[in-house]
């Protein structure tokens, strides 16, 4: 059997991270959504996503196909169920399809001529862009109990202090010195060749992927992740960090999820929390307003390759787009567009010969490659951005 993950209804509710890649992309808990459903299915997936991702995102079609919604977390129950539909099938969970069997060629524009088949257990979906952190918490539990299945945890260095040592995991590679991991309230992972420093204090649920670093003297409250290749300092809680970016100093990022390749200069600090105690507001690309998101805490949402200078300070329930760099003194205002350039005094645009050079720059450093994809996926961003932009 194939396995096709699809972008599913919510794509555009969890930009700007579904610019740069598709919903089963997105890292929640310790795992992306994809890593979940092929460790689950035991099957490598492709997807079917945005015309200008296809390149780097390819589809591939067999002759039988399960087609599944990347909204929704896997588990055991589900898993299973899904890789027993036949022809003709479709499982929902409520009125969302959780994925459907289709034949190479098919095309479904509706399912009143299917099977269908409701799943009655729980499920995790990630609807809105808030939900990566609010739902944080228990991917990582699930992630956790997936991937430590049956193994056995590197043993924990004499120096460390622990609150809860058999709720804590460490990979091959791993080295800690000096620090407190509090395991009392959830899981800790700490990945392989990932480093946390001295002086570190974590509490779970947490996860530190693979050849990622907590600075000295880091305060992580759970739930938190950092992907891998990051580097993250200062306070963190209740966040998630998808890979290859820095928050390498103090400062504070809470309730909030960062993208990929980007940089927090040294002393930023984000607002989780209105003065007035009011319900958070975010930038909604859809209606080009600010939605309603039911959370009195919600701080930041950074997407990809956007970067931030010395003691940026970001209002509570901030949207930052792709390819930005925001500086200078003052509050930026909460929805700064995909490259754009400046603060809280105005924005030019940021032109994409500049960003490119930076991008190439930063990624090279992590030995990875700048390559044409990438470059045609973030000028389609450029293009479908401009409206946004004031000048």
């Amino acid at each position: 059997m194939n396995y096709i993950l699809f972008d599913g209804p919510y794509r555009n509710n969890l930009l700007p991270f579904t610019f740069t890649r598709p919903v089963a992309d997105l890292r929640v808990g310790i795992l992306t959504i994809r890593q979940k459903w092929e460790s689950y299915i035991e099957y490598t997936t492709t997807t079917v996503t945005e015309d200008y991702l296809s390149d780097k995102y390819p589809m591939v079609e067999m002759e039988n196909n399960i087609m599944i919604n990347a909204s929704f977390l896997p588990n055991m129950e589900v898993a299973e169920v899904v890789k027993n539909l036949s022809e003709n099938q479709a499982l929902f969970k409520g009125e969302d399809v959780i994925a459907f069997y289709i034949k190479e060629g098919e095309e479904v524009n509706d399912f009143s001529t299917f099977e269908a088949i409701e799943f009655e257990g729980d499920l995790l979906k990630i609807e809105h862009t808030w939900d990566i952190f609010a739902l944080n918490g228990e991917a990582i539990i699930e992630d956790f109990n997936l991937i430590t299945k049956d193994r056995d945890s590197q043993p924990i260095p004499a120096t460390i202090n622990t609150i809860n040592p058999e709720n804590i995991f460490i990979e091959k590679g791993a080295t800690l010195n000096f620090a407190t991991l509090n395991a009392s309230s959830g899981p800790i992972y700490i990945g392989r060749d990932a480093e946390v420093m001295e002086g570190s204090l974590v509490r779970g649920p947490f996860a530190l992927c693979h050849n990622a670093t907590l600075k000295m003297a880091s305060k992580i409250y759970g739930p938190t992740t950092v992907g891998p290749h990051s580097k993250v300092g200062g306070e963190v809680s209740n966040s998630v960090i998808f890979g290859f970016s820095n928050k390498g100093h103090d400062g504070f990022l809470g309730n909030s999820v960062i993208g990929e390749w980007c940089n927090l200069g040294a002393d930023t600090n984000t607002s989780n929390l209105k003065n007035n105690y009011a319900e958070v507001r975010l930038w909604d690309y859809q209606t080009e307003g600010f939605a309603r998101t039911g959370l009195q805490f919600c701080g930041l949402m950074m997407g990809d390759h956007s970067k931030c200078g010395i003691n940026t300070m970001f209002n509570t329930g901030t949207v930052v787009g792709v390819s930005a760099n925001i500086f200078g003194s003052g509050f930026p205002r909460n929805f700064v567009p995909s490259f754009s350039w400046g603060g809280s005094k105005g924005f030019v645009t940021y032109k994409t010969d500049k960003a490119f050079e930076v991008a190439e720059v930063v990624m090279g450093r992590r030995k990875e490659e700048f390559t044409e994809i990438d470059k045609a996926i973030l000028n389609h961003i450029f293009e479908e951005s401009k409206q946004y932009r004031k000048d």
